[in-house]
């Protein structure tokens, strides 16, 4: 159970009160680089941890149970983080651009719901290649909002971001709704 892929899937479960720590303070820049740097190696560790599990034949289930939950319990804190303001800081993600923020936290709560109501019935739904690109495209957009939080005097890292964000959540959409479609067809 405590191979080392599952280790590093739950090392990014542990680390999201770190990064949290380090996102909460808007007005800090230092913070928002150190927190961007850990948000990488997080990154780093959830693409590891698949292909070694792969590689060495550890895929477990506990590993395919907490990998997809480590994923969405960082996206949320990030996104939540990133929309708040707090005494000192207005939000990196304001205005219009919280609805992509919501766009992306209502699929991810849907599609593990849909999941689940779909594991129960024994139908496997595969992950897309396109719902990779929406991984992809999200988990890039929030790194660059970190990191243009951390370099204020770069705004142009934050509109690159913000219209990134935008992709990801039209992606969700539409990956969203492929979900859907194969889960109404087993609904009564």
């Amino acid at each position: 159970m405590l191979t080392l892929p599952n280790l590093l899937t739950l090392s990014r479960i542990v680390a999201v009160p770190l990064l949290a720590w380090f996102l909460w303070w808007p007005g800090w820049p230092a913070g928002y680089l150190a927190g961007f740097v850990l948000y990488c190696l997080m990154g780093i560790t959830d693409y590891f941890d698949g292909y070694l599990a792969r590689a060495q034949g550890t895929v477990s289930k506990l590993g395919v149970f907490l990998d997809p939950i480590a994923d969405k319990i960082m996206v949320a804190a990030v996104i939540l983080l990133l929309v708040s303001t707090r005494d000192t800081s207005p939000a990196v993600i304001t205005g219009i651009h919280q609805v992509a923020a919501l766009v992306i936290l209502l699929r991810e709560i849907a599609v593990s719901g849909l999941r689940e109501f779909l594991a129960q019935l024994q139908v496997s739904v595969p992950v897309s290649q396109l719902a990779k690109w929406k991984t992809t495209l999200q988990l890039v957009s929030l790194g660059g909002l970190i990191l243009g939080g951390g370099l204020p005097a770069w705004p142009w890292v934050q509109s690159v971001s913000l219209a990134a964000l935008w992709g990801a959540a039209a992606l969700t959409l539409v990956t969203g709704w492929d979900y859907l479609r194969v889960g109404l067809k087993h609904m009564d």
